[in-house]
């Protein structure tokens, strides 16, 4: 079911004082392709969809935000001037929002606040960024005269997520959620920060979601292992290479020189590095020319990539790619972190309805659960709503 302005209003006014405040949203993201690119510096091609996160707003006349999270039924408060911030991860999202605001100069004051999300949590299409894109544009509303810009907005976020969650993400993820365009996917340069608009309305063909309802936990941080992993190999390169400076400036025959002073575990990252930016720029020609053969083509090699090379697949995911091959899909391929979430599949509208069942009756059959099927909706970015 949708969320609505009156499910997070009515949980704001029981909570607070009876008033109402200002309320924001923020959307979480599908990839259509160049997944861990950005923090190679590469190309990504996201589009905001219509699930995200609502959050009412109200000042309160001191130095603490009071926060109520509706869908964990929790309630925790902080100092904006306490330099430790509150022990609750959802909650340190919100500090962080409002401490790498104030760093910007806006003179945030405590507030009041209720927020909820439908967003599936776990399914790639990254909950968090929605949540700290929502409060850095309510509190540039509230508190900042609107003088910073989205993108600053979107790095907020970023360093939100470095600084106070210890996930060493890239910008992609912030970006789409402050800048997403009803009916558009994105090109994002996340070197320059460049970005172009992709009219998206495919004639004949649709984007399912289908989420695995899987989350692997694994020991570690294997994000941060694999960004490291990346990072080392562009520098093994640019000692033959000085212009290399991420692995989005390297190539496949760079790749081999240093193939003997890398681990077998960093050649597989950054092979699979080096091809998703190119995949990136040629499913940017292929939709110029309506060419969605093309454009499924480069989502399967991208599937292959992220499970042989960078694996960050999983055997669910693997099954759901699987299926998509069988039926006749244009293109699947897992879309987020990894190692659990969702597919993203590119199918054409005549075998729509019969993938939804199909893929339904076999992932339960063979995992004893359901896998949810999310229809795609490209929407807009970060806004008040009232």
């Amino acid at each position: 079911m949708k969320l609505t302005i009156e499910d997070v209003r009515s949980r704001f006014i029981k909570h607070f004082d009876g008033s109402t405040g200002s309320v924001y949203a923020s959307p979480g993201r599908i990839n259509l392709i160049g997944e861990h690119t950005d923090y190679n510096n590469g190309y990504v091609f996201p589009g905001a969809v219509e699930q995200g996160m609502i959050a009412e707003l109200k000042p309160n006349g001191t130095r603490n935000v009071d926060a109520y999270s509706i869908d964990l039924k929790d309630r925790v408060q902080f100092s904006l001037d306490d330099d430790k911030g509150p022990k609750a991860s959802w909650a340190r999202y919100i500090y962080g929002v409002c401490r790498e605001m104030m760093a910007l100069g806006v003179p945030v004051q405590g507030f009041n606040t209720a927020f909820a999300g439908d967003v599936p949590l776990g399914a790639g299409m990254s909950s968090s960024a929605a949540l700290e894109s929502t409060y850095a544009f309510a509190l540039n509303d509230m508190f900042g005269d609107n003088k910073i810009d989205r993108m600053e907005l979107a790095r907020v976020g970023q360093r939100t997520e470095h600084k106070y969650i210890g996930v060493n993400c890239g910008i992609m993820d912030q970006a789409i959620s402050c800048l997403g365009k009803a009916g558009h996917l994105m090109r994002m340069d996340c070197r320059s920060g460049e970005i172009a608009y992709f009219p998206w309305h495919p004639k004949g063909y649709q984007l399912v979601l289908v989420n695995s309802c899987v989350k692997h936990e694994l020991a570690g941080s294997p994000y941060n292992e694999r960004r490291l992993q990346c990072e080392h190999v562009a520098e093994v390169i640019a000692k033959k290479h000085p212009e290399v400076k991420s692995l989005r400036d390297a190539n496949y025959d760079m790749l081999e020189e240093v193939k003997s002073e890398i681990t077998a575990d960093e050649y597989k990252r950054a092979r699979y590095v080096i091809g998703e930016v190119a995949r990136v720029l040629a499913v940017c020609d292929a939709l110029e020319k309506d060419d969605y053969e093309t454009v499924g083509q480069m989502m399967y090699e991208t599937h292959h990539g992220l499970s042989k090379e960078y694996e960050v697949s999983c055997e669910e995911l693997d099954f759901l790619n699987d299926v998509a091959k069988e039926e006749g899909v244009t293109g699947s391929r897992i879309m987020g972190g990894g190692f659990g979430g969702c597919t993203i599949n590119l199918v054409a509208d005549e075998l729509a309805d019969n993938f939804k069942k199909v893929v339904v009756e076999k992932f339960e059959k063979k995992y004893g659960k359901k896998p949810i099927i999310i229809d795609v909706v490209i929407g807009d970015g970060a806004r008040k709503l009232c």
